[in-house]
Order: structure tokens, then C-alpha cells, then sequence
């Protein structure tokens, strides 16, 4: 997703590890400045991005304080941006890109994209800001899952992308699984994991999965096999527990799930190739990262139990911020840890993205002039680019509905 529809006229992002180490993030809440929200989706998609920012205590870097500067950026589902703010949360460049297309046989090669564009926005970077960067860090689509060779990092499949659904697995993780877990649902981590695991015939010894927004990460500090509790909820990981759970780790898979550490944990610094190409310091650090939608939820400032964002981009997603963690795979409920609190939500296929494929951007402008959002619509209409639905129904047979008049 590369947008997020919200009220609000400043971003903030709220750093959250649970117990900072050294060389570990500190909490610290970073308000952003940026344009009030209009009408226009162009306009609204300059509201949604993320910024990450981590701490080293007793390093100063041979720079103030005060001219620190940290890089976020976000991977969707059709593109990339970035953001680069100060301490006071200040906007001192960002950008976007769009995805690259590249083909290997008959399918897009998404991970060639990716990286293509990953290092396309770090070239976007003002080169005279580039030595004041302290930290990196990114977000990607939850689930969007890699099974990558475990000693070069290099894909050995194409990705499985977010909302992938692959229901020739999901009997057997289901007869594993508590009844209901996040991980019972055809798009989840897990059974994308579960069915490479049993419909590839080469030799799994020295492979392991990794999501989105860590295999990116990976590139930029090299450590392979670290993830975040956030993109691992869908795997199984029990953020809760800070563990995977017994079930999980009895499975003969098991062996190639990553380590996991709290969004914005410090990895370690930048690779030296990279610091050398692009001119960042030496102690620019990497840190873990998150998902798309989580990040948007940041960038609300919604901070009060009770209170939810929505995320409007490719697809749509909801999150509402609770002290109470609710699960239920039936619906496409799931909740995602936020320092002591959960964020409860779902994710839709249903989006900008279905709406695109009928209707040029000219013509979604003028149609949304028309909309009256305190006004209920009279229509009745689901759509969707392809059958399958994930929230707030979990059903991979679910058709899009017609148009019809009350």
C-alpha cells in the first residue's frame, strides 16, 4: 500500500522497542509536518510514509546532534517511497518509484524490482545529506514471503506476494495450528511456507524464509536471517510469547524460520560497499523494520485505545489500536504487538487497485468530487480483481458483487 486516508495534517512515527539494548533504538515520538489531507488521491498519497529513526547511545558520529538525519522508506504493492527527517521531525527530502517491470520466463521477477528499486531511492537521496544519515530502516507488505538460498540470500522461487493465497496447504496447517490462529488462512506466511515445502523437490538443507521488507534489509546490512516480530506474526511467531510457539518449531520447515527482534532494533551498520557508493558514514546503522499498513497506522498519530486507521492504497486494511489482542482467522482478524498494546485489524483484497483497472485516474478525480463521505452510499458493490477475499470475511471462493440501486 502507498497510501493512507486520514484526518489528520502531521505524521507521527512512534520508534517502539520493548527493551532497548546498546545499539538498539530508543522509544521517541517524531512529528512530521506535511499538507492537510484533501480530496485528491495524489495529494493523500503524500501522506503516507514512513520514518524510522534509531538511537546509539555514546556515538556521536562526528556530527551535532541536531543534524541527524534518518532515512524510512516504504515498499507497496505498486512502488516505493522514501522520507528523510531530523530529530524535530522535519521532511529534508523524499521521493518515490514506481516498480520496474522485469520478466523471468513468463512471470514478473518482484525481487529483481524490488532491489532495483531499493537502491534507485537510496541514488534519489540528496548526496549532500547522505553523511548526516544515522539510521535506515523499511516496511514492506505483510506476508509477501522469499525462500532464498540461506548462504548466498539469493530467491530460489519467485515471492509469494501479499495476498497469495495457497489453499493446498492450509488442511495440513490447520491440523496444526489453535483453531482459528492467524496462520489458518490460505494468504498467510505459513502456507505460502508450507506449500513450497512440499511441492519443491530440491534440497532444502540450506534455505530459509524470509519476508519482504527483511530480505531489502538484508541487502543493506548483509546479516542474513533477521526479521521483526510484525512481519513474522503470519508465520506463526507469538509476539506475545516473544517465541515461536512448540507447535511450530516441531515441524520438520521449522529450520528456516528467521530470528526475530522488535521493529527498529539495530541489525548493524550500513555494508561498507554501499557506504562507499552512495557516501553515507560510516555508522549509519540498519535497523528491523515492519509492515506497510502498521506503518500507516504510525503515521496517524492515533495513540488512544479505541482509535483506528485505515489504509487506503492497492488494497485496504484497518487497524484499531485495543489493550485486549483478538484473533479469529474466520473473519481475517488478527493483531499485531504495538509496545504494550495490540493493533487489531484486517486486511481486504479490495482496493485502489481493482478500482484502476475500470476507471482512468482523470476519471476516479471527478467521480470522488461527487462523493459525499457524510452521506451513505446507495450502492451496493465488492470489488474485487480476482476471487478470494481476506478480510472481514476469509474466504478464497468469495466473487465480486454487482452493482444494484437500493
Amino acid at each position: 500500500m502507498l497510501s493512507s486516508i486520514t484526518h489528520s495534517s502531521t505524521l507521527s512515527i512512534l520508534l517502539y522497542p520493548l527493551s532497548p539494548k546498546p545499539g538498539c533504538c530508543s522509544s521517541r515520538k517524531l512529528n512530521v509536518r506535511t499538507h492537510p489531507w484533501e480530496k485528491s488521491v495524489e495529494k493523500s498519497v503524500k501522506l503516507r510514509t514512513m520514518v524510522v529513526g534509531c538511537k546509539i547511545d555514546n556515538q556521536e558520529m562526528g556530527f551535532q546532534a541536531s543534524e541527524r538525519l534518518y532515512l524510512g522508506m516504504d515498499f507497496g504493492t505498486s512502488g516505493a517511497r522514501y522520507a528523510l527527517i531530523d530529530k524535530q521531525g522535519t521532511i529534508h527530502a523524499e521521493g518515490k518509484r514506481e516498480y520496474p517491470n522485469y520478466m523471468k520466463e513468463d512471470s514478473l521477477d518482484w525481487a529483481l524490482s524490488w532491489k532495483t528499486t531499493l537502491f534507485s531511492l537510496l541514488e534519489d537521496v540528496p548526496v549532500h545529506l547522505r553523511p548526516l544519515v544515522s539510521s535506515i530502516s523499511l516496511d514492506g507488505t505483510s506476508a509477501t514471503t522469499l525462500i532464498i538460498d540461506s548462504k548466498t540470500g539469493e530467491p530460489l522461487a519467485r515471492p509469494y506476494l501479499y495476498n497469495e493465497s495457497c489453499p493446498d496447504a492450509l488442511p495440513l496447517v490447520k491440523s496444526i495450528a489453535p483453531i482459528n490462529h492467524t496462520v489458518c488462512s490460505g494468504s498467510s506466511t505459513l502456507c505460502k511456507l508450507v506449500s513450497w515445502w512440499n511441492n519443491d523437490d530440491s534440497d532444502k538443507k540450506s534455505t530459509m524464509l524470509l519476508h519482504q521488507a527483511d530480505w531489502l534489509l538484508w541487502l543493506l546490512h548483509g546479516q542474513l536471517g533477521v526479521s521483526d516480530y510484525n512481519n513474522a506474526l503470519k508465520v506463526g511467531y507469538d509476539p506475545e510469547a516473544d517465541s515461536y510457539p512448540d507447535w511450530l518449531l516441531s515441524q520438520p520447515y521449522a529450520q528456516l524460520l528467521p530470528t526475530v527482534k522488535a521493529p527498529g532494533t539495530s541489525i548493524g551498520h550500513l555494508k561498507g560497499d554501499i557506504r562507499t557508493q552512495f557516501g553515507f558514514s560510516e555508522d549509519c546503522i540498519v535497523c528491523t523494520g515492519t509492515t506497510d499498513s502498521i506503518a500507516a497506522f504510525l503515521a496517524a498519530r492515533a495513540t488512544k485505545p479505541g482509535k483506528a486507521v485505515t489504509s487506503l492504497g492497492s488494497t485496504l486494511a484497518i487497524k484499531l489500536l485495543s489493550t485486549t489482542r483478538i484473533e479469529d482467522a474466520r473473519y481475517g482478524v488478527y493483531s499485531h504487538r504495538l509496545d504494550n498494546k495490540w493493533l487489531v485489524g484486517g486486511a481486504s483484497n479490495t482496493g485502489g487497485a481493482v478500482l484502476k483497472e475500470n476507471f482512468s485516474d482523470e476519471q476516479l478525480e471527478k467521480l470522488s468530487e461527487h462523493i459525499n463521505p457524510m452521506e451513505a452510499s446507495p450502492l451496493d458493490y465488492y470489488p474485487l480483481k480476482s476471487v478470494g477475499e481476506r478480510f472481514p470475511v476469509a474466504n478464497l471462493k468469495m466473487e465480486p458483487s454487482d452493482w444494484y440501486i437500493h
